[in-house]
């Protein structure tokens, strides 16, 4: 049984989702929320101080990685924000948020506009412009790398959104809410126009945004992605080949500690899962 979706010329999607009978990837998870990473090209000092002094998260150790590089972490609850360099040579597109598709937002929420303007500006970057009404005052900020940071007073700064600029939000909805398993929120619409909501994990209260892409929108699918935790790599192996979802890389070993599999979603931005394996003793 596939994830079966036609589309017209006019690449308004008529979707009819017949899943394979193995639970969405949603269901196995098995952290309260999904973890995010993000790759940069700029220097690595000066994107790792914005993250930690300007935007204030709390560091989490650093990890080898296999191959080489270190991966750079920061906590927001129980998710864990991932920072590595890019390849060698590459420049990943960023530009006004519609007119590139991709995970393209990170929003993070403060208590405090006074405090986290100080932040900034005590540590040499421009204070952010706030605007909209009181409790509910967001700003718009580009972090070293060029990459987009949103503001937001009012919220949980234990809480998180992420944004994704796709090019066809029913496609984009079939694959987060029919395959992936994510519950759907009331959309609304914010600055980016209608913006579908997606609660990120069983209870989270971390979300995901969708908005739609201006027409001939570039691509930046390398950028950021976002894991999941999961149970069973192996079950979202099967759903993936059932419904004929992209395959970026296959089920197989990550690390030594971890099984992966990672996929594309209809725009090709990443979502990969990893199952944390249990160390076995020796005999």
């Amino acid at each position: 049984m596939k994830l079966a979706i036609a589309c017209g010329a006019t690449i308004v999607c008529a979707a009819i989702a017949v899943l394979a009978e193995t639970a969405g990837p949603a269901t196995l998870m098995t952290q309260d929320s999904v973890n995010v990473f993000r790759r940069f090209s700029a220097d690595r000092e000066k994107v790792l101080a914005f993250y930690a002094d300007a935007v204030g998260l709390e560091t989490a150790p650093t990890l080898n990685m296999p191959g080489g590089g270190q991966m750079s972490q920061f906590h927001i609850g129980t998710s864990l924000f991932k920072f590595t360099s890019t390849a060698a040579g590459r420049q990943d597109k960023s530009g006004p948020v519609l007119d590139v598709t991709g995970l393209r937002v990170f929003t993070y929420f403060y208590a405090d506009e006074a405090a986290v303007t100080r932040a900034f500006t005590s540590h040499g970057y421009p204070a952010p412009a706030f605007t909209g009404p009181a409790g509910h005052r967001r700003a718009m900020v580009t972090d070293p790398d060029g990459q987009w940071v949103e503001l937001a007073v009012g919220g949980d700064p234990a809480h998180f959104e992420i944004g994704a600029t796709v090019s066809d939000l029913a496609r984009s909805r079939m694959f987060y809410r029919e395959f992936v398993g994510l519950d759907e929120l009331p959309s609304v619409t914010s600055a980016f126009g209608k913006t579908l909501r997606f609660a990120l994990g069983p209870k989270s209260a971390n979300v995901l945004n969708l908005w739609a892409a201006n027409p001939g929108a570039a691509a930046n699918t390398y950028t950021a992605g976002i894991q999941y935790v999961i149970s069973d790599a192996e079950a979202v192996d099967v759903r993936a080949k059932a419904n004929d979802v992209k395959i970026t890389q296959p089920l197989g070993p990550f690390g030594g500690g971890l099984r992966t599999i990672w996929l594309a979603d209809p725009d090709g931005i990443t979502n990969y899962f990893a199952q944390i394996l249990r160390r076995t003793s020796n005999p």
